[in-house]
C-alpha cells in the first residue's frame, strides 16, 4: 500500500550527512578506505573520571528507573557552577535550567512550543541545516539573513532593521559560529539583545562550540537582562567528547523554561540518572581538561591548513571550533565540485559550504576530527591529484 505522508515533511529532505555517510560506507565497501573529514564528531574520550562516574552509577540498583522531566537536581546545580565559573553568568538551577538530551533536540522544542502557521523565523545563511528543518516541521516560514566575511559573519542588523519582521517570532544565532568559527564580541551580542527586546522577538542562541580552540567562552545570557529576550543551547558534545552521550541544557527565564517544558515532557521521560551524573563530573572539570583537549586540536589544525594550502584555499588562521572553514579556487564551480573531486579522486570526504546555505557555496568545511595520522595521509593523498 502507499501512504501518503505528512505535509509538514513537504520540502524537508533526509540530512545531508546522512545519505553522504550511506554513500560513503558504499564506496568502502568497494575498497575505497575513504578518510571522513567532514562530520564534526569528536573522536576524543571523555575524561576518564566521567566514565568512571558512569560506570560505578549504573552498577547500582537504584538509578535504573524513569527520571525527572527537568532533571536531576545534581546535574541542574554542576550545570549553574558551571556557567558562574567559565561565563559568569548567574542561573537558578531550579527554575532556569532544562537538560535535554543533546542540544539539538532543543532546537526542534523551541520552534514547536512558539511557532504557529506563517509565524516567521530568522535563519543565519550559512547556518547550521537543523533550524531550517525545524522551524518548517513547526509550522514555521524560515527568512533568511545573510552572513559575510565582510561583516565577519555578523547580522547585518541595518539590513534587518528595514526589513518587514512583524511577523517574526524567533531569531537562530551561533556564536562561535558554525560553519565559519567566527567568535562573537561583547558589542555583537549586546546588539542582539537590543534587537530582540525591540522587535518582540527570541533570540536563540545555539552556544556547543564556545570552549574548542577558545581561549574566552562567552554566553550571550551575560548581557544585561537578556533574559528577557534570549533562550540558549549548550552541549557536552563537543567541549566534553560527549557527543554520542547526548547531553545538552537549554538556559533561560523561568517562564521561558516552563513553557518549553510543556512540550518536552510530551517528548520524552527524562535522561538516564548515571548520564546525568557523570555530566555533572565533567562539568566539574578544571580548566586543564580544555587546555589538554586543544592542545591536539591545535596540532590537528596546523595539519588542516597545510591540506587547505594544497588545494589552494583561502582561510583565516583566527576562527575557532571543530571546524575550518575556507574558500575554494575560481577553478571550481563551487564546494560541492571540488568536495567531489577530492572524494572520488582522492578518496577522502570534505564538506561542501553550500550544504549551509547559499552563502557557503564557495567555501568548503573542513573537521578536525581525525588523528594526525589520518590528516598526514589526507594530505598525501590530495597532493596526488591536485
Amino acid at each position: 500500500m502507499n501512504w501518503t505522508l505528512s505535509h509538514r515533511l513537504e520540502g524537508i529532505g533526509e540530512y545531508y550527512f546522512s545519505t553522504k555517510l550511506r554513500e560513503i560506507d558504499e564506496l568502502n565497501k568497494a575498497g575505497k578506505q575513504i578518510i571522513n573529514l567532514g562530520i564534526g564528531s569528536p573522536d576524543l574520550p571523555p575524561h576518564p573520571d566521567v566514565i568512571k562516574v558512569l560506570q560505578e552509577e549504573s552498577a547500582k540498583d537504584n538509578v535504573h528507573a524513569y527520571q525527572s522531566y527537568k532533571g536531576s537536581p545534581v546535574l541542574r546545580e554542576a550545570i549553574a557552577e558551571w556557567y558562574k565559573k567559565y561565563y559568569a553568568v548567574s542561573i537558578a538551577p531550579a527554575t532556569e535550567i532544562l537538560p535535554l538530551l543533546g542540544s539539538k533536540e532543543g532546537i526542534m522544542h523551541i520552534c514547536m512550543t512558539y511557532l504557529n502557521q506563517g509565524d516567521q523565523v530568522l535563519i543565519p545563511n550559512p547556518g547550521y541545516p537543523t533550524y531550517t528543518s525545524a522551524v518548517k516541521l513547526a509550522g514555521g516560514t524560515p527568512l533568511y539573513y545573510e552572513l559575510t566575511a565582510e561583516n565577519n559573519w555578523a547580522p547585518d542588523f541595518e539590513n534587518l532593521e528595514k526589513s518587514d519582521l512583524s511577523k517574526v517570532k524567533l531569531m537562530w544565532v551561533n556564536y562561535p559560529h558554525m560553519p565559519t568559527g567566527q567568535i562573537p564580541t561583547q558589542q555583537l551580542f549586546e546588539k542582539l539583545v537590543a534587537f530582540g527586546k525591540k522587535h518582540q522577538i527570541l533570540i536563540c542562541h545555539d552556544n556547543p562550540y564556545s570552549f574548542i580552540l577558545n581561549e574566552q567562552p562567552m554566553s550571550l545570557l551575560s548581557v544585561e537582562g537578556a533574559k528577557e529576550v534570549v533562550i540558549e543551547l549548550n552541549s557536552l558534545s563537543k567541549s566534553q567528547n560527549m557527543a554520542g552521550w547526548r547531553v545538552g541544557m537549554l538556559i533561560a527565564a523561568e517562564e521561558r523554561v516552563n513553557e518549553i517544558l510543556r512540550f518536552k515532557s510530551n517528548m520524552d521521560s527524562g535522561m538516564f540518572l548515571p548520564v546525568q551524573l557523570a555530566a555533572a563530573k565533567a562539568l566539574s572539570l578544571e580548566k586543564s581538561w580544555y587546555d589538554s583537549v586543544n592542545k591536539i586540536y591545535t596540532e590537528r589544525r596546523e595539519k588542516v591548513f597545510e591540506l587547505l594550502d594544497t588545494l589552494g584555499c583561502a582561510f583565516s588562521k583566527q576562527q575557532v571550533g571543530m571546524f575550518v572553514w575556507a574558500k575554494i579556487p575560481a577553478t571550481y564551480k563551487d564546494g560541492y565540485a571540488l568536495s567531489d573531486k577530492v572524494l572520488y579522486e582522492a578518496n577522502v570526504f570534505i564538506t561542501p559550504g553550500g550544504i549551509f546555505g547559499s552563502a557557503g557555496n564557495e567555501y568548503i568545511r573542513v573537521s578536525l576530527c581525525g588523528s594526525m595520522e589520518k590528516f598526514s595521509e589526507a594530505i598525501k593523498r590530495v597532493k596526488a591529484c591536485v
